[in-house]
């Protein structure tokens, strides 16, 4: 099946695609569990690492039906398949359920008819056209970060959610930690006084390709060369032979053409992104934890639908580590580590204890305070701001988020959900605009409006990239 044929077919299959899809309370049945005409019914794309996790809660939750799993490999995709099987064989109120079906194609599940939603989560260069294709065929997505690998991908993802009238969530769940929450609403209602600057974390690829299953091809990635580089690379893997009941052409999908190498993609799974540091795959510390901490630090400083109006690099000489700086003044800092807060940019005490990531360091007129999930409590300074901020606890819980279930509620109700397709494209855009400063190994001045850089024609080239035929977007 083509793309064309797939679309006509899903479009004529699901009918007015924007018709708000709304469950009166006359269809739950007893003990508030809906009854099956009241279900949604979703699909899940992609059963790696995260992919499991989803697929478990999609297919515990009660006031959903899985109708199917997808997967280029057959093997994670046919146990997707019999673990919803197992879960539904021993739920007495799934009555009248017809089995869960396995695909190997994502545009086959999405051709369904009676599909509402899917959940997308596949390796990053999939996201976008995964995401365009689920909204042109009447399905609400939630799509894993980042949702796109350039900068015109996402505003052209975000125009199509839009004008299907589709629920879309961005799986950047840490904001919607309550702890985590409360801290980015205090510093966006001016708690700290106006923010000076924002520490977060950049992690080099060294930290990812230093691990032993790339030991074999060190040689052929330079590694001792290449860690230190702040970007996702291309390199000369070697090619072997793909795994029975992989299809390694449809994994590679849109993106440039390369050898199948166990690196990418192997069973069992290395890890959630075992892929991310390719640059036609993945985007190496974007994937990893930036997208989270830029939502979470952008929605605290009140730009979550905007963005930075200039990147410096370091070579300027202006700031020791690469900085964004924003239309009101504040200044984004990325590091290697926190340490460096202390003994490079002095902006806070020695005794400030700093740790984890997916979130940042503010610091105010009026002190300072983190938004990190992982590394310990909340910590902040003077002590009177834990007052103010009146947290119920300072612990950070990364499972009592509703992210998901924010997901679910929108699209009953047709609202925006927390982390919406222009919140996004703009964490991802953040990525990209710093990824790019880096690759061009200068500073770029950008205009967040417009979303083009200003004065500089070669930047702007590089915020798009070819799809590899026949894959259009």
């Amino acid at each position: 099946m083509n793309r064309r044929s797939f679309l006509a077919r899903a479009a004529a299959a699901s009918g007015a695609l924007s018709v708000p899809w709304l469950v009166p309370s006359s269809v739950f049945g007893a003990a508030g569990r809906p009854a099956p005409s009241g279900r949604l019914n979703v699909g899940l794309i992609g059963r790696g690492l995260m992919g499991r996790g989803h697929l478990h809660w999609l297919a515990g939750n009660p006031a959903l039906q899985v109708l199917g799993v997808c997967d280029v490999d057959r093997s994670r995709c046919e146990e997707g398949k019999r673990l919803v099987e197992q879960s539904y064989a021993a739920d007495a109120a799934r009555a009248g359920y017809r089995g869960c079906a396995a695909y190997n194609d994502y545009r086959q599940l999405l051709a369904r008819a009676d599909l509402d939603a899917v959940v997308i989560a596949t390796p990053d260069h999939w996201h976008t056209l995964q995401s365009i294709d689920a909204a042109m065929a009447g399905k609400d997505v939630y799509c894993e970060k980042p949702i796109s690998l350039t900068l015109r991908e996402g505003r052209r993802l975000v125009e199509t959610v839009r004008r299907y009238g589709r629920v879309f969530q961005t799986g950047t769940q840490y904001r919607s930690i309550p702890t985590i929450r409360q801290v980015c609403e205090f510093v966006r209602r001016g708690g700290l006084g106006k923010v000076k600057s924002v520490f977060s974390i950049w992690s080099n690829l060294g930290s990812f390709i230093g691990g032993e299953r790339f030991k074999p091809y060190a040689q052929a990635m330079n590694l001792a060369k290449t860690a230190g580089a702040m970007t996702p690379l291309v390199f000369p893997l070697p090619e072997t032979p793909v795994p029975e009941g992989l299809d390694w052409d449809l994994w590679v999908g849109p993106a440039a053409w390369h050898p199948y190498n166990p690196t990418y993609h192997i069973n069992p799974a290395p890890g959630v992104v075992p892929w991310s540091f390719c640059e036609d795959f993945g985007a190496a510390s974007v994937t990893w934890h930036q997208s989270h901490s830029a939502d979470v630090i952008q929605y605290a400083l009140g730009m979550e639908t905007s963005g930075p109006v200039e990147i410096i690099h370091p070579s300027s000489g202006t700031y020791p580590t690469l900085t964004c700086r924003y239309a009101s003044g504040t200044l984004l800092h990325f590091v290697e580590h926190y340490g460096l807060v202390k003994s490079l940019y002095h902006a806070l005490p020695a005794s400030a204890r700093l740790e984890g990531l997916f979130g940042g360091v503010f610091v105010g007129e009026r002190g300072w305070v983190t938004s990190n999930s992982i590394g310990g409590p909340v910590e902040a300074a003077p002590e009177s701001l834990f007052q103010e901020m009146d947290l119920k606890t300072r612990e950070v819980n990364i499972g009592a988020n509703n992210h998901h279930a924010n997901w679910l509620e929108c699209i009953r109700t047709r609202a925006r959900p927390s982390s919406h397709e222009e919140i996004g494209h703009r964490s991802a855009s953040l990525g990209h605009l710093v990824l790019l400063s880096f690759k061009l190994q200068r500073s770029l001045k950008w205009d967040p409006v417009r979303e083009e850089f200003i004065g500089d024609d070669e930047a702007n080239r590089l915020r798009a990239r070819a799809l590899r035929e026949p894959w259009q977007m």
